[in-house]
């Protein structure tokens, strides 16, 4: 009886965590080059699906994903692109044919970041616990 109340409690502190994880905030972040000040979501779905590819002022836009397995991509893949992953590569493989390549790919948050201080023009999305200096954070996906 006593393991059964020991798994059971362990179990419940896990799906607690798992809540509170996806409860964390997603910042969408730019490199500081870019002028824009904010954005919406359907205009952060247009730069990931390729159909706005420049910036306002003329930059190119370079965005860049997280690895397929990760929950932060999920999450925004659902939350932004309103898709799932299955349906996403499915889009990649009918652009790849048409001579267009899906965003850039970055295994961390870590990695995310550097990249988007580095790059002019690039865009990305990290947890919002994730310290972020040296970029512009443009969105916020609940």
């Amino acid at each position: 009886m006593r393991t059964s109340l020991i798994a059971l409690a362990v179990v419940a502190a896990l799906g607690l965590r798992a809540r509170t994880a996806h409860a964390e905030e997603v910042l969408i972040i730019v490199n500081p080059s870019v002028e824009a000040t904010d954005l919406t979501r359907s205009q952060i779905s247009a730069i990931y699906l390729l159909k706005t590819t420049v910036w306002p002022d003329g930059q190119r836009i370079v965005p860049v994903n997280r690895e397929a397995t990760s929950g932060t991509r999920a999450e925004f893949t659902a939350d932004v692109l309103r898709e799932d992953n299955a349906t996403l590569a499915t889009y990649w493989n009918e652009m790849h044919f048409k001579g267009r390549m899906p965003p850039l790919i970055q295994e961390s948050d870590q990695a995310v970041l550097a990249f988007i201080q580095k790059v002019p023009g690039s865009i990305g999305y990290i947890r919002a616990s994730t310290a972020h200096p040296d970029v512009k954070v443009l969105g916020r996906v609940p």
